[in-house]
């Protein structure tokens, strides 16, 4: 048996389980479909296959899911820290214990190759121990003496919240921005993808057989303009953290405008990759496909934007064509697999599109171009050569297996060329020169850089963009900074002079 056919075999319960009960909301530990009754259908990206059934929620599940979150939030608030961290730590054991089933789940829902889904729970455990292991000293704050006062800082929860993550990745992400929710001491109302429901279903399982008491994190599925807005305009939910595109953003933080509600947005991305002609290039051409073709090209932070400088352009554009052109495009649950389906049919006529408009506009097509002609929204891996930044190739997000190649003469054109959109979240520059990184990566509109290096996640460190790419950083300290409130108490050391009125 073929490793491919192991993991279909695998798959099949899993499918069988959640056909027969769909995935329905879960607010404050029960079961329970939308209050209208509506369903909307799942479908795989891999045949088009039917998932399941999911229940499609408007604002009276919302507001049952807010509620909940409300009247969980004291107890969650006041519950122990120590006790916090062991619930947390249950959590990523449970999601360990799950994590083969969460990956064939995750790929079959959204195409995504099983070659990194493997590692995706295992990711998201990593993700809850971080924060867990950080809980007890989530409140902690500062010492700050006056002359005549014991100034002290301390941070407490804001509240119940809101979270709305992607279909890209989404069971790593949900536990990205949920993990340090929990830790802080707030509730929770998630709001997955409509186009990928089926991992956080199997989240919200594992947290509640880890002891999570029932209304501190609530699932509510449906569409963002139904269920995605009645969640940010709730006057009960206090805070918004969300994944997802820069237009949805600014729709998110209209609708949240009238409760001011705090926001929490990690956005798209156009991000460059700086290749320059001192760099190793072999390194360079590895970390620059790997970050446009892993994932299928559909994350927030691909280098899908090439600038390499024009003395070693055509031998570098040249292995790369070769290397676009020998990634093997399957099946996901196919361990050979490098890139998979995208993840729906509207997605993917989005992608396709683009192949026009690169012709429209004059860039070279040097590989891709092209669906495959075969069930599922297969692309071929494409790269535009012959572009400008001027060219919506260049300046608009694809979300997918698409890099677009802009050669540059000077540092000084790189720098121009790379700040040269409205995003800016990450971008990778490639010089053995310290004192050109050091320059570059100063005047580089980006909330994150990589020198000499992919994109490689680190924990502690602040995630997040710049301009049209987000708002806020996640990670560490950082994450309990948007989920807590500072309080500042000061006590008087002594009897010091006070101004006395209407003596």
């Amino acid at each position: 048996m073929s490793d491919l056919q192991d993991n279909m075999q695998k798959l099949q319960p899993i499918l069988d389980r959640v056909r027969a009960s769909g995935v329905m909301n879960r607010i404050a530990g029960q079961d329970h479909p939308a209050q209208s009754g509506k369903t909307f259908a799942n479908h795989s990206p891999v045949d088009e296959s039917h998932i399941c059934e999911v229940a499609q929620s408007g604002s009276a599940d919302v507001d049952a899911a807010a509620q909940a979150a409300k009247v969980a939030f004291p107890a969650w608030r006041d519950f122990p820290a120590v006790e916090r961290k062991k619930v947390l730590h249950a959590i990523a054991d449970g999601i360990v214990a799950r994590a083969e089933e969460i990956a064939l789940a995750e790929c079959w829902d959204t195409g995504q190759a099983i070659r990194f889904m493997s590692k995706a729970a295992l990711r998201g455990a990593e993700n809850f121990r971080f924060f867990a292991d950080r809980a007890p000293a989530a409140r902690d704050g500062q010492h700050l003496p006056s002359p005549t006062l014991m100034n002290i800082t301390t941070r407490v929860p804001i509240g119940p919240v809101g979270v709305i993550t992607p279909w890209n990745t989404p069971f790593m992400l949900s536990t990205w921005k949920i993990a340090p929710a929990l830790a802080a001491g707030c509730t929770v109302v998630h709001k997955p993808a409509e186009f990928s429901p089926i991992t956080a279903r199997i989240l919200m399982e594992i947290a509640e057989e880890a002891g999570l008491p029932p209304g501190v994190w609530n699932l509510v599925n449906g569409m963002g303009e139904e269920a995605g807005k009645a969640l940010t305009e709730h006057p009960d939910i206090r805070a918004i953290a969300f994944v997802g595109e820069s237009k949805t953003g600014s729709m998110i933080m209209k609708q949240g405008a009238d409760t001011l509600k705090r926001v929490h947005f990690e956005l798209g991305g156009k991000n460059p990759v700086i290749v320059f002609d001192d760099a190793d290039l072999e390194r360079a051409l590895d970390a620059a496909i790997f970050m446009i073709y892993s994932l299928n090209g559909e994350r927030c932070t691909s280098s899908s934007r090439l600038l390499v400088q024009d003395s070693i352009a055509p031998e570098f554009i040249a292995r790369l064509t070769e290397r676009v052109n020998n990634i093997r495009v399957g099946h996901p649950l196919d361990p050979q697999t490098e890139v998979g389906p995208l993840i729906h049919k509207v997605h993917f006529d989005k992608v396709c599109s683009y192949f026009d408009v690169a012709r429209q506009d004059g860039a070279t097509i040097a590989a891709g171009g092209a669906a495959l002609d075969q069930p599922g929204h297969y692309v071929r891996p494409t790269l535009f050569t012959q572009a400008r930044n001027d060219m919506r190739i260049a300046q608009e997000e694809i979300f997918g297996p698409v890099l677009t190649v802009i050669p540059f003469a000077t540092e000084e054109e790189a720098l121009h060329v790379a700040n040269d959109v409205a995003y800016g979240l990450t971008g990778y520059v490639w010089t053995n020169d310290l004192t050109r990184a050091l320059r570059f990566t100063n005047a580089l509109e980006a909330g994150m850089i990589w020198v000499n290096s992919e994109n490689v996640r680190h924990l502690p460190t602040p995630f997040g963009g710049v301009k049209a790419s987000g708002i806020g950083r996640d990670g560490g300290d950082w994450s309990f900074e948007f989920y807590m409130e500072q309080k500042h108490v000061g006590f008087a050391t002594g009897p010091h002079k006070i101004a006395r009125l209407g003596v």
